[in-house]
């Protein structure tokens, strides 16, 4: 830890190496700094596997700026009258299918910075779960939403709901004054967090008056609500020591997976 922060309880995960001590500055993505490849290993195998996919897809002769229907559906794509007759796998492979260069790009740069806040707070293995946990959630919240409508053949893809998951848990992370960072730094870092959500959230409930392009809003609300709430009970575990807190990660995300399990059975019985 830096010697120039002032002494406060508590500790932030190292996502490789647990002798390592992270401050604001290792958290903080817009600071200027030498970074490993290593340091958030977590997020940069995450976005490598959505860029891979991208590039199978281009390869195999998908369109690179405007895929098809058929095409995202081909290589993952989630769509309700599939999922719904066994093809549950969607709603995670869904998660890394993107609906061109554009859409992979703009997900992929989001990911990158929030995931570099993230990681230190949560380790590698704990960024992969909450990815997975929370875009599958997502789409599950929009599987529900397509059987309330009858809505069985609209096709959704992409990291976004994931995204909004990371950026819901950490806004509630970052409220634990006990980490060993300076208040003022752990309240700018959460508000830039919550204006990310905001913006988005509101820029996709705009394309509902004003459809120039897709967005699956239901996706979004439920990447972020379950990032809130997987979010909850980490809290008071995050300063109770280095075992504690990764265990009650695996409760959390275990507990979380069987919920998701039950939400999908239950959807598949209203359907």
């Amino acid at each position: 830890m830096s010697s120039s922060f002032p002494q406060q309880e508590g500790e932030i995960l190292p996502p490789t190496d647990p002798e390592m001590a992270y401050s604001a500055e290792n958290v903080a993505p817009t600071r200027r700094r030498t970074r490993s490849i290593l340091s958030a290993r977590g997020t940069y195998i995450l976005v490598g596997i959505n860029c891979a996919v991208y590039l199978w897809m281009v390869l195999h002769g998908v369109d690179p700026a405007s895929p098809t229907p058929l095409q995202l559906i081909h290589f993952g794509a989630n769509i309700p009258v599939l999922v719904l007759h066994g093809e549950w796998y969607r709603l995670l492979t869904a998660t890394f299918v993107h609906v061109g260069l554009i859409h992979l790009l703009t997900n992929m740069w989001c990911l990158w910075n929030l995931g570099l806040l993230g990681e230190p707070l949560l380790g590698p293995w704990g960024m992969g779960a909450v990815y997975l946990l929370t875009g599958i959630a997502g789409n599950l919240l929009s599987l529900g939403v397509n059987v309330v409508t009858h809505d069985m053949i609209s096709v959704g893809a992409g990291a976004s709901g994931a995204v909004f998951g990371i950026a819901g848990i950490l806004i509630v992370l970052l409220s634990n004054h006990k980490l060993p960072i300076p208040v003022s730094e752990l309240q700018r870092l959460r508000k830039s967090v919550i204006q990310f959500a905001a913006l988005n959230l509101v820029i996709g409930l705009a394309t509902i008056a004003l459809p120039l392009i897709r967005i699956d809003n239901s996706a979004h609300v439920g990447g972020f609500l379950s990032g809130l709430a997987l979010g909850v009970p980490l809290v008071p575990e995050m300063t109770s020591g280095r075992e504690r807190y990764l265990g009650r990660q695996k409760i959390v995300f275990a507990g979380a997976a069987l919920f998701l399990a039950l939400f999908g059975y239950g959807v598949a019985n209203m359907h």
